[in-house]
């Protein structure tokens, strides 16, 4: 079983699934997941993505801070995240997709976050997937798993493994043992892989090549656990998946060797909403700021004022942030802008590096902006902020947590090297 090779053929999955000898029972660990009983809607344009996402984020504000407090994870708003289309609004038109703008992408995802940025995480390695797919896969593979993916099928990325030098570190294998491949290891950071109908993993085959591997949930050997423990973005499941010989189709083995040498934008595409999210993080922070300093905090006893909103020092704050925050989405919308004239044409290796760049310089704003407005709004509102009633530690937590993701000081780096000596970033995810 490789997928609907058509939106249409959604039917004959779910017998699939439901037959359980062409699709093994889940572990009793694992939550059942069934394909959709329709196709997800497909979003044909940019104003109907972001109706979409301003439809879901309104949905997530009432337990936004109940599903943080007791790490409830937002199986339901997920559900509608892949119902209403957005999960499919980056898949190429050449494949029926709406392929819509990276500005609108990075928009959806920033919308989403200001709300609840670890619903915004959970899909986030999804469109990650999506662009390595499009740099790597061949045709037929793009095919497939493009029009499962309209069909509603989510994707969900085993991380890298703890315990290794570093994040390009692998341990895992896929070994071949009488024509079937066989892949064995223990992956971390998983975001997205407990609610997926794919699991995107990879590993080293016979010849220590990496292959990014496919692999339908409930496969046998397959184990995910919801063991993330993290202070912040605490509903994401970004735990660990487990691999015990699970038998991968061979059409669902994607080599990614050829990548070192093809220049393309799915790291740029997978920072765009990296630096998205965050900026939803600081969006949230810093209109919590604004309601709890005019309704609920006092106003320091020097600045004689009656109202905390009429102190000249948090007014001055509360702009400044707003500036940083404009400024940061300014170059948000620029990098996203970039980005869509860079794929407008042959990708050389001087538009990626463009793309690149643009995005850190977004990247290196948005982190910071989301740090100082979810630390500053405590600084703000005062001490009867910090009540758990309120859950506005959530949004530091988040910030300083998502932020983590890869150092801020290399994108400083990458945008000095860039400007001062011409040199082009580093081909990666991170970049």
């Amino acid at each position: 079983m490789t997928g609907p090779t058509t939106p249409e053929d959604t039917a004959s999955h779910q017998e699939a699934f439901a037959n359980p000898g062409s699709h093994p029972a889940l572990p009793a660990s694992d939550q059942d997941i069934a394909p959709p009983l329709h196709p997800a809607r497909i979003l044909r344009t940019d104003e109907e993505a972001l109706r979409a996402a301003h439809e879901l984020a309104e949905a997530a504000k009432a337990e936004a801070v109940l599903r943080d407090r007791e790490r409830k994870l937002p199986w339901e708003l997920v559900e509608r995240f892949t119902a209403s289309g957005l999960g499919g609004i980056a898949i190429p038109a050449v494949f029926d997709g709406p392929q819509l703008s990276h500005v609108t992408i990075a928009e959806v995802f920033r919308i989403v976050s200001a709300v609840d940025p670890a619903l915004g995480q959970i899909p986030q390695n999804q469109f990650g997937v999506i662009g390595l797919l499009r740099a790597a896969a061949s045709g037929e593979q793009q095919r497939r798993l493009f029009a499962s993916v309209l069909a509603g099928w989510r994707i969900g990325n085993a991380g890298p493994e703890r315990g290794s030098k570093h994040t390009l570190d692998m341990r895992a294998r896929i070994e071949r043992v009488n024509g079937r491949h066989l892949f064995s290891g223990e992956k971390f950071y998983s975001t997205g892989a407990l609610f997926a109908h794919w699991v995107a993993a990879k590993a080293l085959d016979d010849q220590g090549q990496p292959v990014l591997a496919f692999i339908q949930r409930g496969r046998p050997g397959l184990r995910i656990v919801n063991d993330w423990s993290g202070f912040g973005q605490r509903t994401t499941a970004s735990g660990t998946v487990l691999l015990d010989r699970v038998e991968v189709d061979a059409d669902n083995l994607i080599p990614l060797a050829p990548l070192t040498d093809k220049p393309s934008l799915q790291g740029a595409s997978s920072q765009l909403i990296q630096a998205a999210i965050d900026l939803g993080i600081a969006d949230g922070a810093l209109r919590d700021a604004i309601a709890f300093v005019r309704d609920k905090a006092r106003p320091w006893i020097d600045a004689k004022v009656d109202r905390a909103s009429d102190d000249p020092y948090v007014i001055a704050d509360i702009g400044r942030l707003q500036i940083e925050l404009h400024a940061a989405e300014a170059l948000l919308r620029k990098a996203g802008r970039v980005l869509d004239e860079v794929a407008a044409a042959p990708i050389d290796v001087d538009g990626a590096a463009r793309a690149s760049i643009a995005v850190a310089e977004a990247k290196a704003l948005t982190t910071e902006i989301s740090l100082q407005a979810s630390e500053k709004l405590l600084e703000l509102a005062g001490s009867r902020a910090t009540l758990a009633e309120f859950g506005l530690d959530r949004h530091w937590r988040n910030a300083r947590t998502h932020t983590l993701h890869d150092p801020v000081r290399w994108k400083y780096h990458a945008i000095g090297a860039w400007h001062l000596n011409g040199r082009h970033p580093a081909r990666h995810s991170w970049i």
